[in-house]
């Protein structure tokens, strides 16, 4: 595992931070290829339902590091395959992923961002497409993603100026699910994933990845609610779950998943 990246679990999450806080968490090629490989290590490892994303030293990510492009760094950027400039923003996981996020989360630390299902911040986190000043495009998914997320006119705002969007605005224009206290955005994520963690994870993961490929189905996006429901179904997890209902779980506003999370 690279110096600039760690990965730690925590029962069923998987928490990578990116360890680079003398450039504010910038992202080389290194460390792009590092976070693309702890993240398909976390789709693939049934120990893991959720993981986090976060960056070390009061930052979480400055975008891209300018200063290794300036340097002639080369192969970040590939038309094809799921690598992305940044790493992972072009893999589609079958599992979520929550990023806390404290202090920068600017140009490709947007998108790195975006990328993620759920976003956390704290007070002190500042988002904007600041690659707009040095003509570095947005180039891992954020002109489909930030749109998807704020709305068209929002995006294209952010995305013309450049300007920072604080905490705040953030969290009214739907970029973030919720804003915290400086230093506690790691803490709530990994609650928040703890939470989804302990939930029935067939019907969760499919009904997140509906949700995702709907986008790119138009009328074919109900047939694959569909199928991603059949499978649901075929998998015998909707049948555990009423018969705990029955039983008296979850009743009068209760909303817990399994004991065993499974």
């Amino acid at each position: 595992m690279t110096t600039t990246l760690s990965v730690r679990t925590e029962a069923r999450v998987t928490v990578v931070t990116i360890e680079r806080p003398e450039r504010r968490n910038a992202v080389d090629l290194p460390t792009a290829r590092a976070l693309y490989d702890a993240f398909k290590r976390f789709d693939a490892d049934p120990g893991a339902d959720v993981a986090v994303l976060t960056g070390a030293g009061g930052a979480f990510c400055a975008g891209a590091d300018l200063k290794a492009l300036a340097q002639g760094e080369t192969g970040r950027f590939e038309k094809d395959g799921d690598f992305g400039p940044m790493g992972p923003t072009r893999l589609k996981l079958g599992k979520p992923v929550i990023a806390a996020i404290e202090g920068p989360a600017v140009a490709g630390g947007t998108e790195l961002a975006l990328w993620c299902d759920l976003r956390i911040a704290a007070r002190s986190a500042v988002f904007g497409i600041f690659n707009r000043r040095f003509g570095v495009p947005l180039i891992d998914l954020g002109t489909i993603r930030l749109p998807r997320i704020v709305g068209h006119g929002r995006a294209m705002e952010m995305i013309l100026t450049g300007r920072p969007v604080a905490a705040e605005e953030a969290l009214r224009i739907g970029l973030v699910a919720e804003v915290t206290a400086d230093g506690a955005a790691l803490a709530r994520a990994l609650a928040l994933a703890q939470t989804l963690a302990g939930f029935p994870q067939t019907a969760m993961r499919n009904d997140r990845l509906s949700a995702i490929e709907q986008w790119e189905l138009g009328e074919a996006a109900a047939a694959n609610e569909i199928d991603r429901g059949l499978a649901t179904l075929a998998s015998g997890e909707a049948t555990e779950g009423p018969a705990r209902f029955a039983d008296g779980a979850g009743r009068h506003g209760g909303f817990t998943g399994s004991p065993t999370g499974r």
